[in-house]
């Protein structure tokens, strides 16, 4: 997709705030954003930019192309990080048009900040599962290997969603975690088991569904205890509002749905 690359919408955001101080329009300006306006026609044009958690990768990119294939005038930019990251980056003033996240805690940091064009929609949910090699070489049962030693495990960092949600697994099961790492989102905790440096990282359901054969998925009953809700909303200063809100549409329509069941996600 056209300019999707993550690292450097991130870099081109932070020279904006650099470059203006961290504010509003003149932001808005440095990176480049446009505001929508009718192609010659009739469709939607200029970038779209959306910050969106990083288990959002796969599904998110798809609906992306989907919008530009339909509005060739447009172009989709994603950042895709942990969301406390990217509600940071709101905060400090890094331009975007949508910003979805992992769970409603970090929705909560951007919309207390007066940064939401109205209330957030939750449009899908998630859980966590354990991700092993393929094979499972360390032969991990459950979430009571999480407390062993002789393992190299990990998980997201707390201040994440999906750490977070690890720390309710992890209580409502009574294990005390023994992590090697922390990652900041739950792709590079995946990428972990992926490359074989850890024997198990908890991650999320899709997370196991998007690394295909590569890795295998345990599931536990404790991950009822910490189902995360999606919530998704466009931004008051958004640059390119109506391709903003045509994303939006999209992601909540009979076809996004489908494809985030597809995914593996579930109905919020």
């Amino acid at each position: 997709m056209r300019g999707r690359g993550t690292a450097v919408l991130v870099a081109v955001a932070l020279g904006a705030l650099g470059a203006c101080g961290g504010g509003g329009d003149d932001g808005a300006q440095a990176s480049g954003g446009t505001s929508a306006s009718p192609s010659g026609d009739g469709g939607l044009s200029g970038t779209l930019t959306v910050f969106a958690a990083a288990s959002l990768t796969d599904v998110f990119t798809g609906l992306g192309e989907q919008l530009e294939g339909d509005d060739p005038d447009l172009t989709v930019q994603f950042n895709f990080a942990g969301s406390s990251a990217l509600a940071t980056q709101l905060t400090q003033g890094a331009p975007a048009d949508v910003f979805a996240s992992a769970n409603p805690t970090q929705m909560a940091v951007v919309t207390d900040a007066g940064l939401a064009d109205g209330d957030p929609t939750v449009f899908t949910a998630n859980v966590l599962q354990i991700a092993v090699p393929a094979g499972n070489p360390a032969g991990i049962t459950g979430l009571a290997d999480f407390g062993r030693e002789d393992l190299a495990l990990a998980v997201c960092a707390p201040e994440v969603p999906c750490g977070a949600a690890a720390e309710d697994v992890f209580a409502a099961a009574g294990v005390t975690p023994l992590p090697d790492t922390q990652e900041e989102d739950v792709r590079a905790a995946l990428t972990k088991v992926e490359l074989g440096e850890v024997d198990a990282a908890l991650v999320y359901a899709t997370d196991v569904t998007a690394a295909g054969d590569a890795v295998e998925g345990i599931a536990f009953p404790e991950a009822e205890d910490a189902v995360n809700d999606y919530p998704l909303v466009t931004l008051a200063e958004a640059p390119n509002a109506d391709a903003a809100q045509a994303f939006v549409d999209l992601v909540l329509s009979d076809e996004g749905q489908q494809a985030l069941e597809a995914a593996g996600f579930r109905s919020p």
